[in-house]
């Protein structure tokens, strides 16, 4: 298992790097400059990764305007920050047009480059960027230790009273293990407060009924669309010494993408779009008990003696209906699929699907 381990791991190293270089870079030169970012913060010895996330929207988004606003905070935590600017420009830029999947990808080349720890990797943004920060932290939760948004919130939903009664799915579920800290002026004309109003108001029902979902609601007078008091320093101040827990007893996840197969020590092969599935880890009994509101097939849990004791008989569950009891078998397809981020805490070797084919 090991050495399977060690083999993923040095071939993840040898993929794709940045430019070092501060200032102005693309991911792709050629045929055409495309995935432009902004390399800024600490570079030579950096204690942690910053995506910093301009605002805009329709026809507009500069990452010199995060730059910015987030390098003197960067460069004082000793983090390395990268600025990255939407593909296309609109409204919802940070989830549209493969923008999603060039930050992540930033994440991961900026991790090999400069050999980051997987476990200090932050969002943040302003506006726009506020909303990127809560739900690409979302869809990501498993890839970040902690997310601050600032005057941007997640896309509400409208109910027929014509107010706003929840957020857009896959967000509010799949942050339970992440911090998160939220600003948000009371006269905002930008990013009225009655957006983040009712994601603060949805994460409190979270927290009350499944737990965890550690935030804050940094809700103040007079700022209009302006930063948080004390600006960037300040807000990432309150994140600054959360590390990632990649390996959580108890998980929530609400798919938002096809493409997100891997949700901390569970898989699923063809995730479905809105369906909620919970899972928990009990260690002294050594079983895991998975809930699904939907189909289940093609959705495994991961193993590994990490989370586990494989040395006893394992029970797993799904929906209150025992489908494995044993000891799981390593297999090097199931360390191969889930070691593509080069992330040792969230590569596996053992899995169990929860639908026998």
């Amino acid at each position: 298992m090991d050495k399977w381990r060690s083999a993923c791991a040095k071939a993840w190293a040898k993929g794709p790097k940045l430019e070092k270089k501060n200032g102005q870079h693309f991911l792709e030169e050629k045929p055409a400059e495309r995935g432009l970012y902004i390399v800024g913060g600490e570079e030579k010895r950096p204690k942690g990764l910053l995506i910093a996330m301009h605002g805009g929207g329709a026809g507009s988004g500069d990452a010199w305007s995060s730059h910015g606003a987030y390098q003197s905070a960067a460069s004082e935590l000793g983090w390395l920050m990268l600025c990255p600017e939407v593909l296309v420009k609109t409204e919802h830029g940070w989830t549209d047009s493969g923008t999603e999947e060039f930050v992540l990808r930033l994440v991961d080349d900026a991790r090999r480059t400069w050999k980051l720890d997987a476990n200090h990797v932050f969002f943040s943004g302003h506006s726009m960027g506020g909303y990127g920060t809560w739900t690409l932290g979302a869809h990501h939760a498993d890839r970040v230790a902690a997310l601050a948004a600032s005057a941007g919130a997640p896309t509400p939903v409208t109910g027929p009273s014509g107010k706003y009664e929840d957020v857009d799915s896959g967000v509010i579920p799949s942050l339970r293990n992440v911090p998160l800290v939220v600003y948000q002026s009371d006269d905002d004309p930008q990013v009225p407060p009655a957006a983040n109003d009712i994601a603060a108001e949805m994460l409190a029902k979270a927290k009350a009924r499944w737990g965890g979902f550690e935030y804050e609601y940094w809700r103040v007078a007079g700022r209009g669309h302006d930063e948080a008091p004390g600006g960037m320093p300040a807000l990432l101040a309150k994140i600054a010494k959360r590390v990632r827990e990649p390996r959580p007893e108890k998980i929530v996840w609400q798919p938002a993408l096809p493409w997100k197969q891997h949700f901390y020590w569970l898989w699923w092969q063809t995730p479905q779009r809105g369906a909620l599935v919970e899972a928990e880890l009990d260690r002294a009994k050594n079983e895991i008990r998975v809930t699904c509101d939907r189909d289940a097939k093609g959705l495994e849990v991961l193993l590994d003696e990490r989370l586990v004791d494989l040395k006893r008989e394992l029970v797993v569950w799904l929906n209150g209906t025992e489908v494995f009891r044993g000891k799981p078998a390593w297999r090097l397809a199931t360390v191969v699929k889930t070691s593509q981020a080069g992330d040792d805490d969230l590569c596996y070797g053992a899995s169990v699907p929860l639908v026998r084919k």
